[in-house]
């Protein structure tokens, strides 16, 4: 999944937008194929993610792995669902983030200059003691110039498109009732047009809001206006605390709003994309459900906001992080668990998606939950070493925690050299993989310099023996001096594809 990087916003009428906005121009067909250049909105409980003409294509409700209530990515046809603000005659458009921010606006003009811009966001921001993050989509629009003509379109389907819900408007709102859960849009526009799929004159703003089947506690245009203002406010302040290098701020800033959006923050688990079943390459049959939580892929991220000084995340992780080990069986960790410490993620293949453009099959669900793949130890002991370094933390690592980390360290030692899946998740063998070896090495050095942060030296010395035992095999068994280099696997010197 690829997310509008630009934060530049276009300047005013009869101008063009300033370079790196995204721009694009068609022929005007109401039913653009999928593209997988799209933006991101998100607010650490929900995400969608928005085309380059405006339309909500993939939203999971209510949380990341979620029943997709929009999933044109996957089913553009008709029966796909998706929530869209067609101009008339279209042109052209540009897309961008507001500055430093999560919220995305779309600029989308006709073949007679007509103008409309779109604001997209989840809201998220800090009131009364908390992070508000309701399961909410904002859309609000404007003219921007002339008096633009446009069509909307609110579809949402339940139980992965296969069921179209109950629809029952009120004098301002609309219900979308299925049978798990029931969604309320209240709006300011028309209703009349809005529910027949009319083609309306916009000569001023109107806001859409998406979300519980609850009642709004103030008008559609002051919530929108104030969720808008708080939620810039919340993004601002908080990329305002990064740690950027001078070079490339705004792609640095605009991949760290990325990863935060994909913290789950009610249990502190990070997905590792927002979306199933895109292909690795074309045609491949190679479309995994990766709406789950990864352990290794979690770390990096982790890693990424750590070293620009945005530890809030890794509080959240390390939060996660203890629930896993704790409710581990036998030492055994899986390499992957959904996003409420779900430990069964059965996968299966839903044969009425046609899939990315047309390259099924969609999956929902993930093999690998089954795997061994033993890398995992070292994962999790780099993620929470940090906890008994880092004296920025609330909550610091001590002697009980350091016993839980000793536990995964054990299981590290006990798999050392043994046969898994590895990090390429190989679903047919199993080898002894360098990459493995070396992360349970990982874990029994990096507890070790815990323990002498915590004065327990015969510790200390009991994890560094294994250490350094294992760092004597795995050069004698691991590497090629003649290639100089690490094999994927250990035997493998004939391996073209080297580890390290």
């Amino acid at each position: 999944m690829t997310s509008v990087t630009n934060t530049s916003s276009p300047s005013e009428l009869g101008r063009q937008p300033t370079e790196g906005v995204h721009k694009t121009t068609d022929g005007g067909t109401r039913h653009a194929q999928p593209s997988l250049s799209l933006g991101m909105i998100g607010n650490c409980a929900f995400s969608a993610l928005v085309d380059s003409r405006g339309r909500i294509v993939w939203s999971c409700m209510p949380r990341f792995d979620g029943d997709p209530v929009f999933n044109a990515l996957l089913d553009p046809s008709e029966n796909g669902g998706h929530f869209s603000i067609e101009i008339e005659d279209f042109q052209s458009s540009s897309q961008w983030y507001e500055p430093n921010t999560a919220v995305l606006r779309t600029r989308v003009t006709d073949i007679h200059g007509n103008c409309l811009e779109i604001t997209d966001f989840a809201p998220r921001f800090f009131r009364l003691g908390r992070y508000f993050r309701p399961i909410t989509l904002v859309r609000r629009i404007r003219p921007v110039r002339g008096a633009p003509r446009v069509r909307v379109v609110v579809a949402p389907r339940f139980d992965w498109g296969r069921k179209v819900p109950e629809v029952t408007r009120g004098s301002s709102h609309v219900r979308f009732i299925g049978d798990n859960m029931t969604l309320r849009m209240t709006t300011d526009a028309p209703l009349a047009y809005v529910l027949s799929h009319t083609p309306f004159l916009v000569t001023r703003s109107h806001n859409f809001i998406l979300g519980p089947d609850e009642t709004l506690n103030h008008g559609v245009e002051e919530t929108a206006r104030d969720f808008e203002q708080e939620t810039t406010s919340y993004w601002r302040i908080w990329t305002r605390r990064l740690a950027v290098p001078r070079e490339w701020q705004d792609a640095v800033i605009r991949a760290a709003i990325t990863l935060k959006m994909s913290l789950y923050e009610e249990t502190g688990a990070i997905v590792a994309a927002m979306t199933t079943s895109i292909p690795e390459a074309p045609g491949s049959g190679r479309n995994w459900d990766y709406r789950y939580c990864w352990l290794r892929d979690a770390f990096f991220v982790v890693r990424a906001l750590n070293s620009l000084s945005e530890v809030g995340t890794m509080e959240d992780y390390l939060r996660w992080l203890s629930n896993v080990v704790m409710q581990s069986q036998d030492g055994h960790i899986q390499p992957l668990y959904g996003i409420g410490l779900e430990r069964e993620l059965p996968e299966c293949i839903f044969d009425h998606l046609p899939g990315y453009r047309g390259m099924g099959p969609v999956r929902v669900g993930n093999q690998a939950q089954e795997h061994f793949q033993h890398d995992v130890y070292g994962n999790i002991v780099l993620g929470a070493a940090q906890a008994f370094h880092d004296h920025r933390l609330l909550h610091r690592g001590g002697p009980a925690e350091f016993r839980r980390l000793e536990e995964v360290g054990e299981q590290a030692v006990k798999v050392f050299g043994t046969p898994d899946a590895g990090m390429w998740e190989l679903r047919t063998r199993a080898r002894v993989h360098t990459s493995s070896a070396l992360m349970s090495w990982a874990a029994c050095d990096r507890i070790a310099k815990v323990a002498e942060k915590l004065a327990l030296q015969s510790r200390a010395d009991y994890w560094h023996d294994h250490a350094n035992r294992m760092k004597e095999r795995i050069l004698a068994e691991s590497w090629n001096e003649s290639r100089q280099r690490s094999p994927r696997a250990s035997g493998g010197a004939n391996s073209t594809r080297a580890c390290c």
